[in-house]
């Protein structure tokens, strides 16, 4: 036993030794083969900074095309590629690392190479869409032109903002519009001019306004230089407003009244004129902010110096003014007149009263002249689109509802109703919707009360 287990050690170590034999001879080895890469580096380096030249491996097939290539039959000896080699976007002439074509940016049906949407691309002057006419195809030359505008391209431009905020009512939005504008310093004065002159061909809610606008301007866009000059240029074009504008006057010097009580300007402006003023248009606008500011608790009654308008006023205010318009249009006939008044109220949003008062005026009246008179105006609102249809309707639908109660002081009230009904329908001023919702007249008398049962159609005409 102890000589087998002696043998077994001696064999052990035989190998051991010829194992560490072989690892020296490998590393001996990988050092040689070590200094011939580092020699072969140094030569090649040296040879290309002579010849300016660099010889490159040649590329290898890649895993993918070998693995196809052995994939052969064994009988046939025929190249039998996959379905998938077919249709693969990678290089089929056996060399490459494996990567498709052009790295993705080319061949039919792909998207190009990442970040290819940003480099503009040349543009080919073969192409046959290539536009010679194209500005993008050609060079541009720019002009260099005078940027200084006239007064009156700003002026178009404050008019166009003006007119803006009569719709939205923010002088804040439009302090940022103006100053995107580049009115500023000698231009300001521009602002106080236009939106005035502007402001004499609306109705006095936009006047108000412009007066609030010119007030919150004051101390960021506007100061006392600029209100007093753009004043001084509306009283010296005063004759010329007046054209088109023939209460100019009283106008201004309700815009000066109300400026020098928002403390815009002061009230040596007026009293700097005195002696001075050249038209009598000019006269006439002064002396009436002197005369507003000079009674009474003026200054805190030129906060409504353009009253009260729209539908901040009463309910009860608006009723009464649309009856004594009613009656003044029975008196005078005149549709016109009518119309304007109406239209002064500004109350679109109301004008169903008036429809319910025309139609009670007619009810109580009882004479074909006041349900013709009646009938002609609303035709004529309705015609001008003045009353919309949805307060035409509104108005004959409310009175539909009070008729039990209206019925009580004019007993004949379903009759007359029906006649007015069907003449403001042949009129075309409602739809047949509403003559459809006409209430049910009142009970009949019967034979006891000595009419043999008739209804008396012409008893109130």
């Amino acid at each position: 036993m102890a000589k087998v287990e002696l043998v077994n050690s001696q064999a052990s170590g035989a190998d051991a030794a010829m194992a560490g034999e072989d690892e020296a001879d490998v590393r001996k080895d990988f050092e040689e083969n070590d200094g011939d890469a580092k020699e072969n580096l140094a030569t090649l380096v040296n040879s290309s900074a002579i010849g300016d030249r660099i010889k490159r491996r040649a590329k290898r097939p890649s895993k993918f095309i070998a693995k196809e290539l052995n994939r052969t039959n064994s009988d046939s000896q025929v190249f039998a590629p996959l379905r998938a080699l077919k249709n693969s976007r990678k290089s089929r002439t056996g060399f490459g690392r494996g990567l498709p074509k052009k790295g993705g940016a080319g061949g039919k049906g792909v998207w190009g190479a990442l970040g290819s949407e940003l480099v503009e691309a040349e543009v080919d002057q073969h192409d046959p869409n290539y536009d010679d006419e194209s500005l993008d195809n050609k060079d541009v030359k720019l002009k260099v032109i005078d940027c200084e505008r006239s007064d009156e391209e700003i002026s178009k431009q404050i008019s166009s903002l003006v007119a803006e905020y009569y719709d939205h009512g923010e002088t804040h939005e439009t302090f940022l519009s103006l100053e995107e504008i580049g009115v500023r310093g000698v231009k300001a004065h521009l602002v106080v001019k236009t939106a005035v002159e502007l402001a004499m061909d609306h109705k006095p809610s936009h006047r108000e306004m412009t007066s609030v606008l010119l007030a919150d301007l004051y101390g960021h866009l506007l100061y006392e230089p600029q209100y007093a000059e753009g004043y001084d240029m509306l009283l010296d074009n005063l004759p010329d407003l007046v054209l088109d504008t023939p209460d100019a006057p009283t106008v201004l010097g309700n815009f000066i009244a109300r400026a020098i009580a928002d403390d815009c300007i002061p009230p040596k402006f007026l009293q700097s004129y005195k002696g001075k003023v050249e038209t009598d248009c000019a006269a006439m606008a002064l002396s009436r902010a002197d005369n507003l500011l000079s009674m009474r608790h003026g200054l805190v009654r030129l906060d409504n110096v353009w009253g009260v308008g729209g539908g901040t006023r009463p309910v009860k205010y608006l009723i009464k003014k649309m009856v004594m318009l009613l009656q003044e249009f029975l008196s005078s006939s005149d549709i016109d007149e009518a119309t304007r008044c109406l239209q002064e109220l500004e109350v679109p949003h109301f004008h169903h009263e008036l429809v319910y008062e025309a139609i009670i005026m007619t009810l109580e009246k009882m004479d074909d002249r006041t349900a013709n008179m009646m009938c002609d105006l609303l035709a004529s609102l309705h015609n001008s689109i003045i009353v919309t249809p949805h307060q035409m309707k509104e108005g004959f639908l409310r009175v539909y509802e009070d008729m039990p109660e209206i019925c009580l002081d004019v007993p004949p009230a379903y009759t007359v109703l029906e006649r007015f009904v069907a003449r403001c329908h042949i009129g075309k001023v409602i739809g047949e919707d509403v003559v459809k919702k006409l209430p049910v007249r009142g009970r009949k008398r019967f034979v006891s009360e000595g009419d043999g049962g008739r209804v008396k159609d012409n008893a109130y005409f």
